[in-house]
Parts: C-alpha cells; structure tokens; sequence
C-alpha cells in the first residue's frame, strides 16, 4: 500500500484502537435512532473535514467551502430531542445557517436554533484538514466535549482517516463511519480486488504501482494483453473527483504497438510518453504528478470507449449489526478532458439498469461487510449498450469504490430529510410521504466567472424574489449549498427536486436562468454543467 495509507505510526497506537473499536460497538445499540426520527435524545457531532489528500484537495477550486456539504445535517433537528454541534475551519455566514433552519417544518426556529451550536477553529489555511486543526486546538477540543452529554452522543463525518479516529477517542464519542484500518479497499487497486472478489465486471488493469517505472511496465503489459486497446486511464490511487486521473492515447505511439517492437522498447516509449498525458485537471503537470505516485501509488485501467456512455453510481450503508442497505442510485454527470471529473447527478439512475446497480452494490456491501467496514459507500460504473448474440444489452463495468460520503450523499440525505420519504428497492424510485416519488438534479459546481462577488444575502435576495426555494408544501424546489464558494470562486451548489425528471430538470434550468440574468455582464458566460435543456 502507498505510504499515504499506512504512514500511521503516530495514530496506530493499540489502546486507541482498541477503545475505538469498544466505542464502535456501542453503536449497534444506536442505530434505529441513527437513521429514523423516532424522537430519541441524541446529540449528534457533525466533523465535515474533507479529510483527504490536501495537496490534491486544493486542485478542487473553493475546497475549503466543502465543510458546507454536511449541513443537510442540520434538518435533523426537525427532531425536537436532537442538537447538533457542527464545526467548521473558518466561521459560517449567518445567513447560510438561518437558511437551513428555515428548511424545518413546525418547527420554530427558535428552538432550532438553541440546538444548534456553531464551532470554528477560525485557520482557513490549506495545508491541514479541519479535523487536524481541532486536535491541534485543547482548548476547543475542551469546549466540544462539555458541549457533548456522555452516552447520548454519536459523530459522523465525511470521510474517515487516522485523525477521525483519534478525534473520537479523545472525545470518547462513537464515529459512526469506517475504520481507517479499512481505507485501502476504497482506493483504486483495493477497488479492483473487491470487484474481482465479487466476480463483478471492470476494466483490466494493474495492480498497484509505486514507482513510475512499474507503472510504465504495467502499461505495457496491459496493451499486451490488449493489442487493439485505444486509450489506457492512469490513476492516482487515492484521487478523488476524477481530478487525479490522466489519459494515456496509445493511438499516439502506433509504432509502440504490441508485435512491432520489444516489451523493453515499449516500456521505454510509454516511459517517456508518459510526460504527454492528458490530465483531468486543467493545471496539473507530469513533474508533479509523477512526485505524487511514491506517496499516493497508482495503477494503469483500459479506458472505455463508446459515443453513449452513462456514468451511473450505486450507493448503500453497511449497518453496525452488518446489514447491506442500498439506498439510491445516480446518473452521474461528468466532465474534463476523458468526461471523468464528477460535476453533478441525477436522481435516480435510469430505469433500464438501476436494479442491476442495486444488485452489484449488494454485492460489494456483503463483501466489505465482511471485512468490518461500517456506514457509507459507493459504487461508480461505466455503462453502454452493446451487441450480444444479436440483442442490444446493458454492458455495466464497475470502476471504483468510495468509503466514504460523497458528491451524491448531500442531494439524497437532503430529499431524505426534507420529505421523511422512504427509498423503495423494488422500483429504485424515492417516495415522499404523501406517496409521490420524487426525482431531482444536483450540482456541486454550477460556476461562472458573473456569479462572482455574490454575497450570500444577494443570493438570498434572487431566491426570495425569483421564489426559486423549496416549498414544503409540494416539496419542490431547490435547496441551495456551497454558498460560502459564490463570492470568491463564483461557485455553488444546488438540488432540485421535481416530480419527475423533466420537472427537476426544469426547476434546475430555471435556477440557472434566473442567475445568469440577475448577474450577466458579458457574453463569456460558460457553465461547467451542460447548458440547460429546452423543452418543447
């Protein structure tokens, strides 16, 4: 494993993990009032550090504001028994947090707000995670834990690491998420072994690969095996986003095809072809992302070509008690150079292969259930139809596993709370309470260079005025997040959920509309989603 993952000697201390794992178990005795509103007295300590590699963190523009991707966890104190204690790096604008509250129905906001308790460790810098600020702080981790009532609390956070372990120890406050122990089966290569364990289709490719040459040879090797192989994708292995994956175009290099030259002289060719890649990041450089492959590893997959692919994604929890509960799936919208940088989603994922989706996410929930893992997890897949003894059918290869919240969890936890609506795995369709299934589009990066300077009280101004919120009432509407990103970045983010798809869709073109009339000032204007549709 890369170094990034075991690099652990100062969190690996055995006492600790073992009062984890005895703060784990208290857990399976929680979880009915972990996941329902049943009126338990709970508190509920939300740590939404993207605790993930902050070098890479930093090709996401605005990653600092991802701290607000968790506040849909605010919607749970629609429980009048629950309090929240939510920590940010940097403070969050008023208004953003009155916003959510006004999301609650019957419930005053008033008494939301005394539940409510807003910490910061006032560091916005670059180079820590949040949850590596809070340790570093004895003075705020004091207040948080006299903050906190001994045996009603629990934690959750978005992604769990080494420093979300001892965070919680030193809190004594079960985490509910997976034990860092268990990380590597979310990278790319522990990826392709539970795939491979499953006997679920994926790409060929490498195992991993901590030097550049070995990578170079596994390129070589995977063309080997695949003469007629058009494009490889080599990926860092604990990229997220896409934004650590970089296309390798062996249609480049025709005279370094398997027959016309040695295996050495090909692994040389590759070797230097390497410094050509096409990134997925705009600004990235092979100097650096070589420096990156002895710290993060990576491997090498043969990309898949085709004119219709979709990029759909399963997600699902593992319960305390082992249990595989899938709860959504999602068409996901990509971009970048090889359409490979997560931008936004769709709810669901396409009637004609979402069972299958929940199907094969069972599948992988069984199998790192079994290994011990705990909360959430995803499923991203590639899929096209094919020819097959005449018939056109679904060809679903899967391609990654993620181990934590992502890009899809704030949308469908937001729909969840909003509507205390239930997921019906027969259908794959979502249902609000009043029996209406409920579909939404959702971005993490609607961004144009006009939106910024927007300050979160101009943007509460088109929403009030445009009445572009969502309506208890009909539960339609769009929820807005990322709000902190506007000003700097001309960022945010965005759910809006319809009654059917061309309703969410209309919704989420009428937000875009209505921002880019309010704001235009040029005719540069280019979103990074696709321009909205037109109906007729």
């Amino acid at each position: 494993m890369p170094a990034s993952t075991t690099d652990c000697a100062d969190f690996a201390d055995p006492v600790q993990i073992k009062q984890f794992k005895q703060l784990q178990s208290q857990l399976r005795d929680r979880w009915k009032s972990v996941d329902l509103f049943d009126g338990d007295d709970y508190d509920i300590l939300v740590i939404p550090s993207v605790s993930l590699d902050q070098r890479e963190l930093l090709k996401i523009a605005g990653g600092h504001h991802y701290e607000e991707r968790l506040l849909f966890s605010l919607i749970r104190l629609r429980n009048p028994r629950t309090r929240v204690i939510y920590l940010t790096s940097q403070p969050l604008h008023p208004l953003i947090v009155d916003y959510y509250l006004q999301l609650l129905p019957g419930i005053p906001f008033s008494h939301a707000r005394d539940r409510l308790q807003l910490l910061s460790t006032y560091d916005a810098s670059p180079h820590q995670s949040l949850t590596q600020k809070i340790l570093d702080r004895p003075r705020l981790m004091a207040k948080i834990q006299s903050s906190l009532r001994p045996g009603h609390t629990f934690m959750i956070c978005f992604n769990s690491t080494f420093r979300e372990r001892e965070l919680s120890v030193r809190l004594n406050v079960p985490l509910l998420a997976v034990d860092p122990d268990l990380l590597y089966w979310g990278t790319k290569s522990g990826s392709r072994q539970i795939f491979a364990e499953a006997g679920i289709s994926h790409p060929d490719g490498s195992d991993l690969c901590l030097k550049v040459e070995d990578l170079a040879v596994a390129a070589a090797c995977l063309w080997e095996r695949q003469p007629t192989l058009e494009r490889m994708v080599v990926k860092l292995n604990e990229g997220f986003s896409g934004e650590g994956n970089a296309l390798l175009d062996l249609r480049l290099i025709p005279e370094a095809a398997p027959g016309k030259i040695s295996h050495a002289d090909r692994v040389a060719m590759i070797l230097d072809r390497f410094q050509w890649l096409k990134f997925e990041f705009a600004g990235e450089t092979w100097a650096n992302y070589a420096s990156r492959i002895p710290e993060l590893g990576a491997i090498v997959e043969a990309f898949i070509e085709g004119e219709q692919k979709q990029s759909p994604s399963v997600q699902g929890q593992i319960m305390p008690d082992g249990q595989v509960e899938i709860l959504s799936t999602h068409d996901q919208i990509l971009g970048g150079v090889g359409g490979q940088v997560y931008l936004g989603c769709n709810f669901p994922a396409q009637e004609a292969y979402r069972l299958a989706l929940q199907e094969r996410g069972r599948q992988v929930g069984e199998i790192l259930a079994a290994k011990g893992a705990l909360e959430r997890f995803g499923v991203d897949f590639v899929v096209q139809q094919v020819e097959k003894n005449g018939d056109r059918v679904w060809d679903i290869q899967a391609i990654e596993i993620n181990l934590r919240k992502g890009g899809t969890t704030h949308p469908f936890m937001t729909l969840k709370f909003l509507t205390n609506g239930r997921y019906d795995r027969a259908t794959g369709l979502f249902y609000s309470q009043q029996g209406r299934p409920k579909y939404y589009v959702a971005s993490d990066n609607l961004q144009k260079p006009q939106y910024r300077g927007m300050l979160p009280n101009d943007l509460m101004d088109i929403i009030a005025h445009h009445r572009l919120h969502f309506d208890t009432s009909t539960e339609t509407g769009t929820v807005f997040h990322l709000m902190g990103c506007l000003s700097e970045f001309g960022k945010l983010g965005l759910t809006s959920i319809g009654d059917s798809p061309h309703h969410a869709q209309e919704i989420y073109n009428k937000v875009i509309h209505v921002l880019d009339r309010e704001t235009i000032s040029g005719e540069n204007s280019t979103s990074l989603l696709p321009q909205p549709l037109r109906f007729s």
